[in-house]
């Protein structure tokens, strides 16, 4: 992360931490495994040790979404207008398996191939 992006956090992580609150070891680390994270969809026991203890990256972030640090970072980047309004995000849950990937019949029932894969018997 650039000393220009970092210093766009870092006004948020401090404006949700607790006025008695200390500091984490090192906050912009932790940020950087959490975004590693994001960006590749990996599990967390799967952070390389460059980002620090995984634990600890996953307890920070768990804190900081408690403290609701995202949606602070997400309003402040759409009230910017940095972003143009044609960007879309793409959630897992809408996107849909194309027909051929679903198992016919009842559940657990038997893989049917589509027809245009299928061998003809005795050919």
């Amino acid at each position: 992360m650039s000393d220009a992006e970092w210093a766009f956090y870092e006004l948020f992580i401090d404006a949700v931490r607790q006025p008695n609150g200390r500091r984490s070891a090192d906050p912009r680390l932790a940020l950087d495994g959490i975004f590693w994270i994001a960006r590749t969809g990996a599990a967390w026991r799967d952070l390389p040790p460059e980002f620090g203890k995984w634990s600890s990256v996953y307890r920070q972030f768990r804190r900081w979404t408690l403290a609701g640090l995202w949606e602070l970072i997400l309003e402040a980047f759409n009230d910017s207008g940095a972003a143009p309004e044609e960007v879309q995000m793409i959630d897992s849950t809408i996107v849909r398996a194309h027909g051929h990937a679903r198992v016919s019949g009842r559940k657990g029932g038997q893989f049917s191939p589509p027809a245009c894969c299928r061998v003809k018997k005795g050919a």
